[in-house]
């Protein structure tokens, strides 16, 4: 096992932190929908930063619709299709955010630092996200944490360094482990597991909320590839003095 003291694995949201899918997301889970109970979509549903194991089962609910396993699975078959059909489109109607493709470059460049993500969103749907958007090449993706995998959103993290020391032979503390994400739900999941947590008001919530959230460093976007890396740094300091 290597010694990691001197290092700092970033985790980062790809949703609203890294991309903008302009819809395509919505138009996506809708139709998934449809085919997998026959019925319309209530536009009123919201999705609340919840994890795709979690949001099937809510969603079934709140359509008034028992959510047993098969359905489950079935709806998240189908979630995987409509992506996957629908990913020209989400290269034309979505985005990556102002500033992501800097940052993940400048710090693969940083000496002790390694990128994953930790994100609500099936594997192969994050996969194919960060691959319409050039994204993935400075992620490692074999010790990232999915939406498949965990219904609390808190539980990805202890995933994220299990994957590092299983896959990767590197065993990193929480303080430096670095959470970039746009929702008071990644805010959270940072904290409960003593984490470090940068959040980015590039998403529904405001700078106002995350920061009472308890986010270590809280910025307008990524524009500024310089104070996201000072941040990334700030963020693992803080942590590591709570």
């Amino acid at each position: 096992m290597r010694d990691q003291s001197e290092s700092r694995l970033v985790l980062w949201d790809i949703d609203h932190t890294l991309i903008r899918a302009g819809g395509v997301g919505v138009d996506s889970c809708a139709a998934a929908f449809t085919r997998a109970t026959g019925r319309a979509w209530n536009t009123e549903y919201s999705f609340s930063s919840l994890t795709d194991a979690a949001m099937a089962a809510d969603l079934l609910r709140f359509h008034g619709i028992a959510a047993d396993r098969r359905l489950v699975a079935t709806f998240h078959s189908y979630l995987v299709d409509e992506h996957r059909a629908r990913a020209a489109d989400l290269a034309i109607r979505g985005q990556a955010l102002p500033g992501a493709v800097d940052v993940l470059a400048a710090l693969d460049a940083a000496a002790g630092v390694r990128q994953s993500v930790l994100t609500g969103n099936l594997r192969p749907i994050a996969d194919l996200k960060l691959a319409v958007f050039g994204l993935g090449r400075w992620l490692d993706l074999a010790i990232g944490a999915f939406g498949d995998e965990e219904t609390e959103r808190s539980a990805l993290v202890p995933r994220a360094l299990r994957q590092a020391r299983e896959q990767r032979g590197e065993r990193y503390h929480p303080a430096q482990t670095v959470l970039v994400g746009d929702t008071v739900r990644d805010v959270e999941a940072a904290l409960v597991n003593g984490a470090a947590v940068v959040a980015v008001a590039t998403g529904t919530t405001s700078a106002a909320r995350l920061r009472a959230a308890g986010a270590d460093i809280v910025l307008d976007d990524l524009a500024d590839t310089e104070r996201v890396l000072d941040a990334v740094n700030e963020a693992a300091a803080a942590a590591a003095a709570r």
